[in-house]
């Protein structure tokens, strides 16, 4: 079948990550095209259908936010992947790293010296005041100088091309599972796909994961106890939690399995308490232990704190991390690279207007049909307005409460995220949707970055929202060559 056939028209001002132009695939996805359109459409139906099958039997299925009392459904996955060409890859990765460097070296500083709220690199207020800012870890020394040791940094590409960071995701960046569960299913329902393009392997992040989590610990033991807490199965991650955790082949485990006793954390077990070295914690900082946040927590250890004080367990992610992803402090990250790094950012930001600043508060106001206006404490896409596509009374609304409270919000230029071809079962076709990349960056001894990342896809037609919890999908990723 011809490829015009299969393809739908390219979205006039977005860069097209397939074609360069209306039937002129980029060159590193002309072998993969070939192979998709000597499909026919009754072999495309039974690919689709193995995929689906597939995260069904494998359970990699998830809920909408607005249909809770709904059954999960499986993952969307497209079967059109995403390459990406080795050689802008390695870019991608220099940029990622500098990034994760400084941010780590931010969070060391502002617990320890504070030099660059001295120096005026960032508003003090900004990072004191800040609800993440964590008073109970000031003053630790933690390995390697690391606070933030999984990383999930979110890329766009802009009209002409060009990689932006658009969001740090410090805290308990959730994705992976869908990633290697994406990969996985792909070698079983299209391997021909796969065949001779030459694609990186993810299927290791795993081992990764778990050597970085070891690099942590502050017994010098040959195994040290590894553990994965998990605030329980009803958390929208949990199928995350589990996962990594048979993938690792540590045990997941809940608030109420550990406990601490002579200054250290044990885990309770049907062979006797074990001590517990580190633990990549997968629930919020507010629930961690009762002592020093939420009294009322029922997810978390009582007296952890203490013990990571003391320098006798590891977490990962450090308490604390969350005050350097938060969408102000996104607008000061390369002064915090030129700062600590003594180098320019490989890696643009989106222009970013705070409300904190009277100046641009006034330009937010001003302009505010052309911006994306968001809360600086929400995710997701929750708390966000696309001022071009509010009703009146809607916008009216949502610019009083930026008014009230102005340093709440920030505002950024509305991106033409880039399109990629999305096979749309309604018209039985490939479509251009939006999508992102969020890549998975490991920080402990030294820092790994996985080949590729999530790439998440707008399902819906001329929407730029690509989260699964408001009916996005993925793809899986390849970076070739």
């Amino acid at each position: 079948m011809e490829t015009q056939d299969w393809f739908g028209e390219l979205l006039p001002g977005t860069f097209d990550e397939v074609f360069a132009a209306p039937g002129q695939p980029r060159p590193h996805y002309r072998s993969l095209l070939s192979r998709m359109t000597s499909l026919s459409r009754e072999e495309l139906r039974a690919r689709l259908g193995l995929i689906d099958l597939a995260f069904r039997d494998q359970g990699v299925t998830f809920r909408l936010h607005s249909e809770e009392q709904s059954p999960e459904r499986p993952f969307p996955l497209d079967i059109l992947p995403r390459l990406i060409p080795a050689r802008e890859w390695e870019e991608v990765v220099s940029g990622l790293v500098q990034r994760v460097r400084a941010l780590n070296a931010f969070l060391n500083d502002i617990y320890h010296d504070q030099c660059a709220l001295r120096d005026q690199v960032v508003p003090a207020d900004l990072v004191l005041a800040h609800p993440a800012f964590c008073r109970e870890v000031a003053g630790i020394d933690l390995p390697f100088g690391v606070y933030t040791h999984v990383a999930g940094i979110d890329l766009i590409r802009d009209a002409s091309g060009t990689y932006r960071v658009l969001e740090d995701n410090l805290r308990t960046p959730s994705g992976v599972s869908y990633l290697l569960a994406n990969r996985r299913v792909m070698t079983q329902a299209v391997p021909d796909l796969l065949r001779g393009q030459k694609v990186r392997l993810v299927e290791h992040y795993p081992d990764l994961l778990l050597e970085t989590l070891r690099s942590l610990s502050p017994r010098d033991v040959v195994d040290p106890t590894v553990v994965v807490l998990t605030p329980g199965p009803y958390n929208s991650a949990y199928f995350e939690h589990m996962f990594l955790a048979q993938q690792m082949g540590v045990e997941l485990v809940e608030g109420a399995d550990l406990y601490v006793d002579g200054g250290r954390v044990w885990m309770r077990s049907l062979s006797g308490p074990a001590q517990v070295d580190v633990i990549y914690r997968r629930i919020d900082d507010a629930y961690l232990d009762p002592l020093c946040f939420r009294p009322d927590s029922m997810l978390g250890v009582t007296g952890l704190i203490s013990v990571f004080r003391e320098g006798r367990v590891a977490l990962a992610n450090a308490p604390g991390s969350g005050v350097a992803d938060d969408k102000a402090l996104y607008a000061y990250v390369p002064r915090l690279i030129r700062y600590y790094l003594q180098e320019e950012p490989i890696l643009a930001n989106v222009e970013t207007y705070l409300g904190s600043d009277p100046d641009q508060l006034e330009y937010l106001l001003a302009h505010a049909r052309e911006l994306v206006i968001k809360r600086v404490d929400q995710s997701g896409g929750y708390g966000m307005l696309i001022g071009s596509e509010a009703e009146p009374d809607a916008l009216a609304r949502y610019l009083a409460e930026v008014r009230r409270q102005p340093s709440c919000y920030v505002a950024q230029p509305r991106m033409e995220l880039s399109a990629h071809p999305t096979y749309c079962a309604d018209t039985e076709r490939f479509e251009p949707r939006r999508i992102d990349l969020r890549p998975f960056i490991l920080s402990g001894e030294q820092i790994q970055v996985l080949p590729g990342g999530l790439t998440r896809v707008a399902l819906k037609r001329g929407s730029t929202v690509v989260n699964s919890s408001q009916g996005g999908g993925s793809k899986d990723t390849w970076v070739v060559g």
